[in-house]
Order: structure tokens, then C-alpha cells, then sequence
């Protein structure tokens, strides 16, 4: 369901639009193979059942698409699973069938309605209703939207210019969820930064992916960072060096991770990461050290949750 309200970041409004939240497989070992154990059950109380099922030992799936509306532009931050997909190597996100469009409808926005679809990654979750099955064919889910998409991921997930292994789970994403854009003529490939309005910016994160990006949105002195996949898990602001698996360059990640949470706290800016369930938003602030009068160089600062935005709980 959407959030029956936005949250307003200075006078850009954000909705949340949900499509699956539910029990996951996954494993925070597996998924996050840096991660303590012990920070697990020892913070159960805080991310069950959130984020985390603590009698199952397993994590909370939970995906959802950024709505932005912002000086007369209706945008939209990462496309979820979508619906119809062949996923052999990630049956997680297969054969979904679910209701994102009549969602996307209760906050007001039809498919013509979009003007910039915004992917901060080209991984499978992120891009999957970028399109839908019209008879036999992949075709652009918001016929007059403009999608932006950082090439160097582009190039990355393209499987003639960088074949797939075997078994990898983005089998099938570029074909059916990527290149019917690109053929439609409606693929905006960037570099470094690309604005999009007076208020937003993308600007380049890598290190999750190679072209995995940031939606920065300032408007009358209130800001706010839409990271994707650079915050998968709360675990990852209370310990800014835990990578996902999915993190291609673990070094490059961390150091991208640790910057914009700094900036975060340091400037009170709202975070949106791409998959945090609960209120799904928050503000973050720095933790003191364990003794404050050890010098602590910059890249230990630690974080912890400030606030959560005001969402629904989903």
C-alpha cells in the first residue's frame, strides 16, 4: 500500500510506493557476510520484525519505488521486481504479480503521468517495472518518461559488452528490463552528475555497482539522500564497513557508505535507502566514541538512527 501521506522536503513532496514486503530467505550472513553475529541478537528487539525475523534467523524483504514531486515534475527513484519476469538465477523476484501500478494510482500518478524514472543501479530489483509485458514484448511501463541511468552500469550489465556468468541473479534484467528502454529511444545515460530539476541532482556513488548513484534533493534549506543499495540494512549505519554481498568494490563501497552518512548527520538530511522497511526513512547522527578522549580518526566515526521519517510502517 502507499502512504496516505507524503513527507515534504522543503516544498518537493515524497511518497513511498510500496510493491512486496514479506519474509526473505536470506540470511544476514549471507547477505551481509562482514556483519558481527552477535549484532544480530544482541539489537533483535530493535530490527524484529522490521528488518530482521529473529526466530527464523532470517531478514525482511521489502521493496519499494521513491515518488518524488518536485516543480512540476513527477519522478520516480528505483522500479522494484515488476511483475511477469523470468528470474531463473534469483526466483526471488520471479513471476511476481503484484499490485505497484494501483499503487502508484493511489498517490495520484498514472504511467503517462511520469516525467524522469531514476535507477541508482541496474541490479534486479531496481529496475523491474521499468517495463511490462504488452502481448509478447518488454515495453517502457511509462511511455513518456525520460530514464536516467548511469553508464557505466549500463555498459556493466550489458551482456554483449560484458557477457553473465553462469548463474548470475541480473540473467535477463538488461533484455527485458533495460535495452527495450534504451530501443524506445528513452534511456538517459550520465556521467559524474546529471541535474535534473532546480532541486535534484544525481550524482555518482560507486562501489555497490559501478554506476550505482544518489538522488540529492535540497529545496528551501531541507534536504534529503535517496541511496539505493548503499544502505540496504540499519546494520549498515550502526557499522558503515558491513558490505552486502552484492558490493562489487567492498573498499570503494565502504568509503562511499561512510561519506554520505557523514554528510547526513552532519547536515540533518533525510535518507531513503532503497530497501529499510518500517517507517523506511531516517535521520542519522554520529555516536561518540567508546572513549571520548581517544583521538578517533575520521573513517571510525560511527552512526545510529536519529529519527525515522514520518511513512506509515509497512
Amino acid at each position: 500500500m502507499v502512504t496516505p501521506q507524503p513527507v515534504m522536503v522543503g516544498d518537493a513532496e515524497v511518497w513511498r510506493i510500496s510493491e512486496y514486503a514479506g519474509p526473505s530467505p536470506a540470511t544476514p550472513a549471507f547477505l551481509f557476510p562482514d556483519s558481527d553475529p552477535a549484532y544480530w541478537s544482541d539489537n533483535a528487539d530493535r530490527l524484529d520484525p522490521d528488518f530482521y525475523d529473529a526466530r527464523r534467523g532470517t531478514l525482511r524483504s521489502v521493496l519499494h519505488t521513491w515518488l518524488i514531486r518536485s516543480q512540476g515534475m513527477v519522478i520516480l527513484v528505483d522500479t522494484g521486481a515488476g511483475n511477469d519476469k523470468e528470474r531463473p538465477y534469483a526466483p526471488v523476484y520471479a513471476h511476481h504479480h503484484t499490485p505497484y501500478l494501483e499503487n502508484l494510482r493511489a498517490a495520484g500518478v498514472r504511467p503517462q503521468d511520469v516525467d524522469i524514472v531514476v535507477n541508482t543501479h541496474l541490479h534486479v530489483d531496481h529496475v523491474g517495472w521499468n517495463t511490462r509485458l504488452e502481448g509478447r514484448e518488454w515495453v517502457p511501463t511509462f511511455p513518456n518518461a525520460r530514464y536516467l541511468m548511469g553508464e557505466p552500469d549500463f555498459v556493466r550489465w550489458d551482456p554483449v559488452r560484458t557477457p553473465r556468468p553462469q548463474g548470475d541473479g541480473n540473467q535477463n534484467v538488461f533484455e527485458d528490463s533495460v535495452a527495450p528502454v534504451h530501443r524506445a529511444g528513452q534511456a538517459g545515460l550520465w556521467h559524474d552528475s546529471h541535474r535534473i530539476n532546480g532541486e535534484l541532482v544525481l550524482e555518482a556513488a560507486p562501489g555497490h555497482t559501478p554506476g550505482s548513484a544518489v538522488v540529492r534533493l535540497e529545496s528551501r534549506g531541507e534536504g534529503a539522500l535517496f541511496v539505493g543499495d548503499i544502505l540496504h540494512s540499519p546494520v549498515q549505519i550502526a557499522r558503515p564497513d558491513v558490505n552486502s554481498c552484492f558490493c562489487e568494490a567492498p573498499a570503494l563501497a565502504r568509503s562511499t557508505r561512510r561519506r554520505l552518512l557523514a554528510e547526513a548527520a552532519d547536515r540533518g538530511l533525510l535518507v531513503l535507502p532503497g530497501h529499510f522497511g518500517g517507517r523506511s526513512a531516517c535521520r542519522v547522527r554520529r555516536t561518540a566514541p567508546a572513549d571520548p578522549a581517544a583521538a578517533q580518526p575520521p573513517d571510525t566515526d560511527a552512526f545510529a538512527v536519529r529519527d525515522w521519517a514520518g511513512f506509515d510502517p509497512v
